[in-house]
């Protein structure tokens, strides 16, 4: 039974900011935030001290992006300082990953054997399913805090846990951002050793749909969607490489002196548009494909969204919230229901989200049968303490409304996704 407190977010539409939101947004208003590629890499430059960023096809990517943000006229300060930080810290990491490659070209002969791969709408139960399969230690997974920083700066010792510098600075920022908007981590909890999606890594390459949660940004959703994300795949495998690379105890041929790496277990939303890119690059992966009905997930995409707003939009626009990420949530799907079918058949598995959350252990097992892998005594065990130590609801269950909260009702919106329910239609509620 589950226990969690329910938690009603009164001022969604409306909000009432703390004292701590008020300083920071007035804080920002007096800076002056230049959102200009020359701004973003020379301030990348000078926090690392390398210059070399690799093929400098990513510049163009990363000028719609800033000026994408610049368009958003909703926008406050504080927003776009967030932007332009979160933009610096790709271009370091950038930085960093070329200079890595270049010291270290073995990297690239590290095999990436067999990885799953979860694709699935946000809210879907992504999280969840990658988080219990990383609980099994067998598998290379990329916690929060490894995301932010996959290379390590120049004489930093990696211990690839909590003494990890990187660690360090994670849990920092984990609780200013927990501090600046406390109900995040009862929608989408983003602590430092969760284990996060891949789309940190393709961010690296200033090629995913990120900035679309961080501002509104319809040109950047436009020139992302018109251009072949191949490869920026092939960057992410790369990523992959150095992350195995540096899941050592050491630097250098210590931390890399293992070059058959764990089979990687990984999942980020995204995926679920770009299946043949992905499969282009992991033709030997599993994929796993989360499906909830849209209408549940748009309630707790569109909540979400609108909460993180209140910090970087002085007015919270309901309405446009909700076109977009319903457009958004359609986009996601209709690409899911084209592409999916030419993945090939015996390494695609459904995870229907009722069946997941109605018995999670049930269906992880079935996933292991799936892609062939044995589940020992110690991985129950493993298992098990992942899911007793993270109930559902562990920090208390946000109450979703779509219609008091965006005006919507249901039932209007679900001719919309009739493509997808005749699909999936254990997920039509109009049926049950």
């Amino acid at each position: 039974m589950n226990s969690a407190h329910k938690i009603r977010i009164e001022d969604l539409s409306k909000p009432v900011l703390s004292e701590l939101q008020q300083g920071a947004v007035a804080n920002a208003e007096s800076q002056e935030i230049d959102l200009s590629v020359d701004a973003v890499l020379a301030a990348a430059i000078k926090n690392t001290g390398l210059k070399d960023f690799g093929d400098e096809g990513f510049k163009e990517r990363l000028a719609e992006q800033l000026r994408s943000t610049a368009e958003d006229a909703w926008m406050n300060n504080f927003g776009r300082m967030s932007v332009f930080g979160t933009k610096v810290q790709q271009a370091c990491s950038r930085l960093r990953v070329v200079d890595a490659l270049s010291r270290h070209p073995e990297i690239n002969n590290i095999e990436i054997s067999r990885p799953i791969m979860i694709a699935g709408l946000p809210r879907s139960g992504t999280t969840h399913l990658l988080n219990m399969l990383a609980a099994d230690t067998r598998f290379r997974s990329m916690p929060y805090w490894e995301s932010r920083q996959p290379v390590p700066a120049p004489g930093e010792e990696v211990t690839h846990d909590q003494r990890d510098p990187r660690f360090q600075r994670a849990v920092q920022a984990y609780q200013g951002s927990d501090a600046m908007l406390p109900l995040m981590k009862n929608m989408h909890d983003m602590n430092p050793e969760h284990i996060h999606e891949d789309i940190e890594l393709l961010d690296i390459d200033f090629a995913s749909y990120t900035l679309e949660w961080m501002a509104h940004v319809p040109r950047w959703r436009d020139y992302y969607l018109a251009h072949d994300q191949t490869p920026h795949y092939g960057f992410l495998k790369t990523m992959l490489q150095v992350l195995s690379y540096y899941s050592g105890t050491g630097v250098g041929d210590a931390a890399g002196g293992d070059l058959a790496p764990k089979q990687w277990v990984t999942k980020t939303p995204q995926h679920l548009e770009q299946l043949i890119p992905l499969h282009t690059n992991f033709p030997d992966a599993t994929f796993l494909v989360t499906h909830r009905d849209p209408i549940e997930v748009f309630s707790s995409t569109a909540t979400l969204v609108a909460y993180m707003s209140r910090i970087r939009n002085p007015v919270i626009h309901m309405s446009e919230i909700a076109n977009y990420w319903l457009d958004r949530i359609e986009r996601l799907l209709r690409a899911c229901v084209r592409d999916q079918q030419k993945l090939p058949e015996d390494q695609t598995m459904d995870v229907v989200f009722p069946e997941f959350m109605a018995n999670d252990m049930l269906m992880v097992r079935r996933v292991y049968e799936f892609a062939g892998i044995i589940v020992t005594p110690e991985v129950e065990k493993q298992l098990e303490a992942y899911l007793k130590a993270n109930p559902r609801g562990k920090h208390g269950q946000i109450v979703y409304d779509i219609e008091a909260d965006f005006g919507l009702k249901k039932d209007a919106l679900y001719e919309r996704f009739n493509f997808y329910y005749e699909r999936y239609p254990q997920l039509d509620p109009r049926t049950h």
